[in-house]
């Protein structure tokens, strides 16, 4: 099959926007497979707090990079880049469409742009000095990064110590700025991009009323599970947005209605960040308003593209 030949389809936009159900429905049309661009589904027992797609929804639609990893590993984007690639890959060979659906920006971009991740090992004592700084001033630590590479600490949000670590780790590690590591080699796709968006305060209201669903589901009980199987605090899936509320709702430093409150407002903050990634005059964006008619018009989009004709 010529390279050319070798569509992918990306569904990409905020949280709780609507991409799980729009790439489930367009999937069953185009006799595709999702391959999940979610840095928290990664993680096995982490269902409710991410909003993974369901076991019924699964049944659906074949699913990818969903549980892959526990959620006390630290499990990298270059990981996850060599473990998507290869599951589109072998989508393409059963002859079916990949869709690759998720709102984490940095694995998109490294399957899209083919970014090339430098594959530094973790230095544990390094490590654990920075994010010790970082328990003090994650600020200073931010202003760090920015003295040895300020085009990496332009991109990092300074709330984000995870990544502001890791850049500064691959600095000071290889002596070279991580920006100038991470290079692009574009796969030999073909690649249509549909963006889901909804006004700012429409959005707002569905995240409020997805997380007030999600303590009725159990997550209280979740975060739990995964306390009681070992998994510290600190590790990296335990500090994500609703899983770390929650913790220090169980360990007794806040009420729950404070902890469910927190949680709206981080994610409220994750969606701005969100919409820096996928910016909404992004030219390769095919942006729908996530409605009755978003699923008629990404049906129209994806024929026109696997017809190889113009989309615009």
């Amino acid at each position: 099959m010529p390279s050319r030949d070798k569509p992918l389809v990306l569904v990409v936009g905020p949280t709780a926007v609507g991409k799980t159900a729009l790439s489930i429905h367009l999937a069953e049309r185009f006799d595709g497979e999702i391959v999940s661009a979610d840095s928290r589904q990664i993680y096995r027992g982490m269902d409710i707090g991410t909003a993974k797609a369901t076991p019924v929804e699964r049944a659906r639609v074949p699913h990818h990079m969903l549980d892959v990893a526990s959620p006390g590993e630290r499990y990298t984007v270059a990981q996850y880049q060599d473990a998507a690639m290869q599951a589109i890959t072998e989508i393409h060979g059963r002859g079916r469409l990949p869709f690759l659906v998720g709102g984490s920006g940095l694995y998109v971009r490294a399957i899209a742009e083919g970014l090339r991740i430098p594959r530094v090992p973790p230095d544990l004592r390094l490590r654990a000095e920075l994010e010790a700084q970082a328990g003090r001033s994650p600020e200073d630590l931010h202003e760090r990064l920015k003295a040895l590479d300020s085009e990496a600490a332009c991109r990092i949000d300074p709330r984000n110590v995870r990544r502001v670590v890791r850049a500064l780790e691959v600095c000071l590690l290889t002596g070279k700025p991580i920006s100038e590591q991470q290079t692009r080699h574009p796969p030999a796709m073909r690649k249509l991009w549909i963006g889901l968006t909804l006004p700012r305060p429409v959005l707002y209201q569905r995240v409020d009323r997805r997380i007030d669903r999600m303590m009725e589901s159990g997550l209280v009980d979740e975060v739990k599970a995964l306390s009681a199987q070992g998994y510290s605090w600190d590790a990296p899936a335990m500090t994500g947005v609703g899983y770390r509320q929650i913790g220090a709702h169980l360990r007794g430093e806040c009420s729950l209605s404070d902890a469910v409150r927190d949680i709206k407002r981080a994610t409220r903050r994750f969606i701005r960040q969100q919409y820096n990634w996928f910016r909404l005059d992004d030219p390769r964006i095919r942006w729908l308003e996530s409605d009755d008619e978003a699923g008629g018009s990404a049906t129209g989009l994806i024929e026109r593209f696997l017809h190889d004709e113009k989309v615009g």
